[in-house]
Parts: C-alpha cells; structure tokens; sequence
C-alpha cells in the first residue's frame, strides 16, 4: 500500500456554513501526519470524515486503502480513534472502560496487552477507579489504551492533550513515537508548538482549505502569523497596596486524602496572579475554594474583603468565574448567554441592553448576536466566556484553563482581552498548562501534591531554578509529585 490514507477534493458544508473545501492529501503509512490549523479550521469535521461518522457533501478518501463509504466496517476494525473530548465513560472504571472497548472489536485485553503494556501499567494500579476520578493526564492514557487495544494500523488523534500538563503532554508523545516505531501510522492535529514539531509533515488548514503540506519548521515559519505570533508586550498595570486575595493554611480533605494541603498567599487588588501546577495537584479543589464553591476543611481566606467559610454568597456576587469544562448555554443564542448571567448577578435590563452590542462589538461578535454558542469555535466561546464572567465588573475573576485546546492566535487576542481587564482593576486569578502564559503574570504560584512550592515573579522563578523559561521551571517543580 502506498499511502494508507488518501484524501482527494473533499468538501463539507453545515447548512450555510462551509467546513471543508476541496481538501487533498495523503498520509504514507508509519508516518506521524499533524492536521493544524485555527479553530473552526475544519480539523473535526475531517476527522469525523476519516473515520467514517459523517459523510462528506463531495469527493473521496481512502484509510487503510478502503472507501470511507463503502467500506466503513473495514475501516472501523483497523482505525483507532481519539476525539477532542474524551471518549471514555466516566461511570466505569479504568479497567471496565477498556474492557469494553476491546470487546466491541471482539478480542480481549490479554490478547493485545503487549501494545498497550507500556501505557496502561502507569494507570493499572487504579484499575477499579471510576474514569471520572481520574486527572486529565490519567483520563489521556486509558483513552489512548482503549483506541489501541484492537490492534490497528492507524491511529486518529484529534487535539489529544488539551487540559494536561506540560509533563503528561511529553510522556504522551513519548509514547506516540514508541507507537511510530510499531508501524502505527497516526494522524493527530494539536494547538502545541512543540508537539507540532514531532510529526513528520503536517497540513495546515485554514477556513476549510488546505494551505501547505510540508516539515513542521517550514508550514511553523511559513504562516507563523497564524501559529507562532509575537508574544504579547503590555505595561504592567499598577497594583494597589490592598489585597483582593488572603489565604492562611487553607487545607481541603476528602476523606484520608488531602486534595489542598495548608496553602498560604496574598493577591494584590489589580495583579494577574497565575496558579500553576500538575493534573492533581489540587489548584481546581483550591479554586474552588475560594469562589465559594466548596468549603474549606481548615484554615481560612477571603476574597474581595469578604471570608470564603462564612460569606460565601457575598464572595460569589463579587466575583466572576470561568470554568475549566465550558461555561456558557449552548442551546442559547449570543446574546441570550449575556442576559442570563448579567441577570444572575443582578444588572437591571436597561443596563444589559446598553452594555451587550457594545461588548459583542469589542469582540466582533456583532453580527453573530443571534448565533446559537454551539455553532461557534472553541476560541470564539473561550473569549464570549471571559466577556460574560466579567460582564458585571466584578473586583476579580477566576479563570480555570481558559484557553484549553485554543489556537495560539485566538489564545493572544484572549490575552490581550484579560489585559484590558486588569487595566480596568480586575483582579484575575488564572490557571493554564500553556507556560508561555505563564511569562503573562505578574506573579506565578506552583503547586505540587497540594502544596505551594514556589511563588514569585516569572523572571525571579526563573533566576531561582537556573531555567531558560517556565517550561522548565515547571518540570523541575513536578518532578517532585509523588501522588497520582
């Protein structure tokens, strides 16, 4: 076979909507294929295409050197599949999920155990824990055990790592190339610069069509304007003396397991304070915590001057939150995502009328006012998201991995929207597994086992850890977990 996947001038179309015009290419097998591009690109929908769950309006693609019509059955046998939200089924347990999985392609894990050995020995000892306990980097490794454990030839890996860590990213491309060198031919897309430099040639994508095909450095250096912008350059807006944030030993227990282990910091009214650490190391349990969405098990803190154990709902009316699992009402419209919250946090109707074109005009969403959320990108959502968690002008906003899975020119214009945010006084309290994002704070916190191992400028962590960016700092603080 000269090429395991052939793709020749597909093209696919919801409604009015274009997703893919006439795309072509070809994948020779035992390569490692990257499909890059923009949200909204039409990465999904070819995706979707290849492994025969849509139909394409127009054209042909071949996988495995069958139909995707015709022969779908075949297809399904000897392909894998990843899809950008994970696969698995949260109620059953690591060992239930795969399973079944291997059942549905009749064969059992002791019959293909040696494929998946290296992968799943790492999560075999939480065998019996349901996959909805699991951390992200954890949930990563079953899913990517399950796409395996029927043996295929051909591995499709739709933005597999979004909302895992920089070190859990690594190990997981690690085992992508131990997979390349069984002949696994894998076809992956993915928002990380350097998880784009491992593929052997990638396409990239844009508005549907395919814009170049070639190595990584050359398609990175080619439409970099898109893929690689400038980092942002911003004056440091001035803090006040007045904390927004004070926390003394704040410490969460469930059960015999200490999720947030005596936490001790201070944020300072108008700073952007980053929260950092490893899938598990607590920062979701902590931030929880103080937006008053979970009680403390000891210890106290409080937030806009009001205490998280007591004042819980005072703390919520003067805060914003932007959840790490999306935020918004899918089956409303732009605007009525805008109505509802400003009208949860008590804005009268005259102001969210006057507020809301002016917002959705800032944003160029004007003309998608009407649009309902679920037909928009990723990135066009992570950004309405922000706009409505600070439509109220709260004093701080929480923002837990804000632009998971974003490409990295929306995840600049994100930023500069949290900018303007703190140069109006808001203070933002920001997690994220991006560490050029990192570079963005005033001042960095990392957490490791639910312990705060380090706290300080971005420069000044770097000088301490003799690192040459908060990549490394990262590692060197995680590689000290001892806990799953």
């Amino acid at each position: 076979m000269k090429n395991i996947v052939s793709v020749k001038e597909i093209s696919k179309s919801y409604g009015e909507v274009r997703a893919l015009k006439n795309v072509s290419f070809e994948v020779k097998p035992g390569e490692i294929f990257g499909l890059i591009g923009p949200d909204g690109a039409g990465k999904t929908t070819l995706f979707r295409i290849l492994t025969t769950l849509v139909l394409a309006d127009k054209g042909e693609a071949r996988v495995c050197g069958h139909d995707v019509v015709e022969d779908y059955k075949e297809i399904r046998k000897r392909a894998g599949y990843m899809p950008g939200r994970f696969s698995l089924y949260q109620d059953l347990s690591v060992e239930e999920n795969l399973t079944f999985f291997a059942t549905l392609f009749n064969t059992t894990i002791h019959e293909n155990y040696a494929l998946v050995k290296d992968i799943y020995q790492q999560i075999e000892p939480f065998k019996h824990r349901r996959a909805g306990k699991l951390s992200g980097g954890m949930k990563q490794k079953l899913a990517l055990s399950c796409a395996l454990i029927h043996k295929p030839d051909i591995l499709f890996l739709d933005e597999p790592t979004t909302g895992v860590d920089p070190v859990s990213r690594k190990e997981f491309w690690d085992m992508l190339l131990k997979l390349k060198k069984e002949g696994i031919t894998i076809i992956a897309s993915t928002p990380y610069l350097n998880e784009m430099k491992c593929c052997d040639r990638i396409a990239f994508i844009h508005q549907g069509e395919v814009q170049g095909i070639d190595t990584p450095e050359r398609i990175l250096q080619q439409f970099s304007h898109i893929l690689s912008p400038e980092g942002l350059s911003f004056s440091e807006p001035p803090t006040a003396s007045e904390y927004a944030i004070e926390v003394e030993g704040l410490t969460k227990r469930f059960g015999d397991f200490t999720a947030v282990d005596h936490i001790s910091f201070q944020v300072k009214r108008g700073e952007i304070f980053g929260f950092l650490g490893a899938n598990g190391a607590g920062k979701t349990t902590a931030m929880r915590m103080l937006c008053g969405l979970s009680q403390p098990t000891s210890g106290k803190g409080t937030v806009a001057g009001f205490d998280i154990s007591t004042q819980y709902e005072q703390v919520k009316k003067n805060i914003g939150y932007m959840s790490q699992k999306f935020s918004l009402y899918e089956d409303l419209k732009v605007w009525e995502n805008i109505r509802l919250y400003a009208g949860i946090y008590g804005m009268s109707d005259e102001e969210i009328a006057a507020k809301t074109d002016k917002v959705l005009e800032q944003l160029g969403f004007l003309h998608e006012k009407n649009t309902l959320v679920r037909s928009l990108p990723l990135g066009w959502k992570q950004k309405l998201a922000f706009s409505v968690a600070i439509f109220h002008e709260p004093k701080i906003v929480f923002l837990d991995e804000p632009t998971g899975g974003v490409d990295p020119a929306t995840r600049r214009q994100f930023w500069e929207l949290i900018y303007q945010a703190a140069e109006r006084g808001i203070t933002i309290f920001v997690t994220t597994h991006y560490m050029d994002e990192a570079e963005y704070c005033n001042r960095v916190s990392m957490m490791v086992d639910g312990k705060i191992e380090a706290l300080d400028s971005p420069q000044k962590l770097k000088e301490q850890f003799h690192a040459d960016d908060m990549d490394e700092v990262f590692r060197q603080l995680a590689r000290k977990a001892v806990r799953n």
